[in-house]
C-alpha cells in the first residue's frame, strides 16, 4: 500500500478465506466442492459460518452439517456474505469488544441485511446486496485496527453529519475512511464493482432516477443510521420518510413504511447473528 499516507502502518491481514471466496464466487466456474474446501481448510472459520447458517437468521428446514450443504441450501453468493460477515468480526479482532467498534460491525451488518431487502424488493441481486452492505466501511474498519484506542475516541466523541467525520479521520490517518476502503478492495483483488461501494457511499444521491447497487447501499448506510444502528453514535441522521423518497416506487411501496417497524426487523436479525 505504498501509495497511501497510511503505508507506513502494518495492518493487520484480512482473513484470507474470505477474501477468497469472494474471489472464487465471482468467477463462472467456481465448483462449489473447491468452494467448501476452501472454507473447511480453516476449522475455526468454517465452524463459525455454520453457526451462522443454521441460525434463526436463515432458519433452514433442517440442520446444515457441513459447509458443502450449507452451499447446497443457501446457495455460493449467499454463502459469500456470510463469510465476510464472519471475516470483518474476525478483522477487529479485540477491538471488537470496544462499544463504538460494536456499534460500526452492527451499522456494516444492518445496511447489509437494508440492501438485501431493498435489492429483493426491486431487480438487483439481493446476495450481492448484502456483501455490498457488510464492505461499505471496510475502510473504517482498517482505521479501527490502525489505531482502536484514538480512532474509538473519535466515534465516540464526534458529533454531525456521516460524511462530516471523513476530514476528522484525513487529519489522524492522512486518509478517510472512503479512500481506505478504495485501497483494500485493489490490494485485495475483490470484485471492481465494490470500490464505488467503498469510496462513494457518503455521495450525494444522483438526481437522475439511476438506481443501481452504490446508490441502493448509499441509502441503506443512512437507513441504518435513522434506524438506531449507527456508526458512529453522536450522527444525525437524515429523517425515514426522506430515504423513503430516494427509493424507486416498487422497492419504496415493498418497504418497511416506518422506522420503527425497520429497527425492530433489524434487532431481530442481527441479535440472531450476535448469539451465533
Amino acid at each position: 500500500m505504498s501509495n497511501v499516507p497510511w503505508a507506513h502502518l502494518r495492518l493487520p491481514p484480512f482473513p484470507q478465506v474470505a477474501i477468497r471466496v469472494l474471489q472464487l464466487v465471482n468467477r463462472e466456474t467456481i465448483q462449489l466442492h473447491q468452494l467448501s474446501e476452501l472454507i473447511a481448510s480453516d476449522p475455526a472459520f468454517a465452524g463459525e459460518i455454520l453457526t451462522i447458517a443454521n441460525s434463526a437468521l436463515y432458519a433452514p428446514r433442517f440442520p446444515t452439517k457441513s459447509i458443502l450443504q450449507s452451499i447446497a441450501v443457501l446457495g455460493a453468493n449467499n454463502l459469500q456474505g456470510i463469510c465476510l460477515t464472519v471475516g470483518t468480526r474476525a478483522y477487529l479482532g479485540k477491538a471488537f469488544n470496544q462499544p463504538s467498534m460494536r456499534l460500526v460491525w452492527r451499522h456494516n451488518l444492518a445496511s447489509a441485511l437494508i440492501g438485501a431487502q431493498l435489492a429483493s424488493a426491486g431487480f438487483l441481486d439481493k446476495d450481492t446486496a448484502y456483501t455490498a452492505g457488510v464492505i461499505h466501511d471496510v475502510g473504517r474498519l482498517a482505521l479501527a485496527v490502525i489505531r482502536p484506542k484514538e480512532y474509538g475516541l473519535l466515534l465516540e466523541n464526534h458529533t454531525g453529519a456521516p460524511a462530516s467525520i471523513l476530514e476528522a479521520e484525513s487529519q489522524m490517518f492522512g486518509c478517510n475512511h472512503c479512500e481506505a476502503g478504495r485501497q483494500l478492495i485493489s490490494d485485495w483483488k475483490m470484485p471492481q464493482e465494490f470500490e464505488a461501494i467503498v469510496s462513494k457511499h457518503h455521495a450525494p444521491m444522483k438526481k437522475d432516477g439511476a438506481w443501481s447497487l452504490p446508490e441502493l447501499i448509499s441509502v441503506s448506510c443512512r437507513m441504518a443510521d435513522a434506524a438506531g444502528f449507527r456508526a458512529f453514535k453522536n450522527c444525525t441522521d437524515t429523517p425515514y420518510q426522506d430515504l423513503l423518497d430516494e427509493l424507486p416506487a416498487r422497492e419504496r411501496g415493498r418497504f418497511h413504511a416506518t422506522a420503527e417497524a425497520l429497527t425492530l426487523d433489524l434487532t431481530r436479525k442481527i441479535e440472531a447473528v450476535e448469539r451465533a
